[in-house]
């Protein structure tokens, strides 16, 4: 009773006290405040109120019902999801891709920045900076229809590949071309940008690290290493906690712009088969079920994957 008294005393108290270094707070700091409403609105309408669509995937929605009118239909889709004749199919297609993704995509942007990190001269540095940017600034339907004109069957990496032997032939036809193509592309597209961060992780190294490594003798190679990696360690395993918490969100817009009924077998991932159920085959409900098991999956993985880091490298998200 007396601890129920107390803190009956004090919860007043306490709140005052906040409300008080809330006011202080504000005061202080009022234009960071109004700069992050708008961005707290922008998550609130686009990225929480949709959640509300997430009943759809127990529903038999129907348009004219609307969300609370349509009938209740439990897990019923996800039991046809699971019992699809193509569910293993686009399953073990979207983690090969993602996959491929990482183990080839994700060090990428960390050699390009080692790389240019070694690079004394500035203006090659910069230019280099430059070329590697710009295929992430070209429209997707751009960067598609490229693709599409080097792999034709006239295309230059088509005639690249015929004076090593190869068949020539259209390669965005032939099924196991399919996913290296895709992979190759992302690397290509994405291998820039994504050294940006790692470049500022770089710039954070304390230098006097080098300066030590070289009086004990080190070389170039020595260095990064036993001072650069470790030094750009934690930026790493956070982008790679993010990246495995993805694994299944394979982005549709590619696959989508690239793939035809050639090259299901091996290109047709989740969330093409998300677009071709709800977008044209008006299934909505259905195409909400699977995409609540890909989110479902990828938090599940996030999870996984953060507490290994934690208890590894004392390096997580949270």
């Amino acid at each position: 009773m007396a601890k129920k008294e107390i803190s009956q005393v004090t919860s007043p108290v306490q709140k005052g006290r906040r409300c008080v270094a809330f006011a202080k707070a504000w005061k202080k700091h009022w234009i960071l405040y109004m700069m992050f409403i708008p961005v707290a609105v922008y998550y609130l309408l686009f990225y929480y109120k949709p959640m509300y669509g997430i009943l759809m995937a127990f529903q038999d929605y129907q348009p004219m019902k609307g969300m609370l009118g349509s009938d209740w239909v439990g897990f019923m889709h996800f039991k046809d999801f699971f019992q699809n004749y193509y569910f293993w199919r686009i399953v073990k297609n979207t983690v090969i891709i993602s996959g491929a993704s990482i183990i080839f995509g994700f060090p990428a942007p960390i050699i390009l920045a080692l790389l240019l990190n070694e690079v004394g001269s500035t203006k090659f540095k910069r230019s280099v900076q430059t070329i590697s940017y710009m295929p992430h600034f070209i429209s997707m339907v751009v960067i598609c229809g490229m693709i599409r004109v080097f792999v034709a069957d006239n295309g230059i990496i088509t005639d690249l590949l015929v004076l090593f032997g190869m068949e020539r032939q259209p390669l965005l036809s032939n099924p196991d071309a399919f996913v290296p193509i895709l992979v190759i592309s992302e690397i290509w597209q994405g291998m820039g940008w994504g050294s940006i961060i790692y470049l500022a992780a770089l710039t954070g190294i304390d230098q006097t690290l080098y300066e030590a490594a070289v009086i004990d003798g080190a070389n170039r190679w020595k260095q990064t290493l036993h001072v650069t990696i470790p030094g750009i360690a934690p930026t790493i395993i956070i982008m790679l906690i993010l990246r495995l918490g993805s694994i299944l969100s394979v982005g549709y817009e590619k696959i989508i712009l690239l793939y035809n009924p050639l090259t299901y077998e091996t290109g047709d991932v989740i969330s093409s088969f998300v677009y071709r159920k709800g977008l044209q085959e008006m299934n909505w409900s259905y195409s909400t079920a699977v995409g609540l098991f890909n989110s479902v999956v990828n938090f599940v993985f996030l999870m996984i994957t953060n507490s290994i880091s934690r208890r590894v490298s004392e390096t997580s998200l949270w």
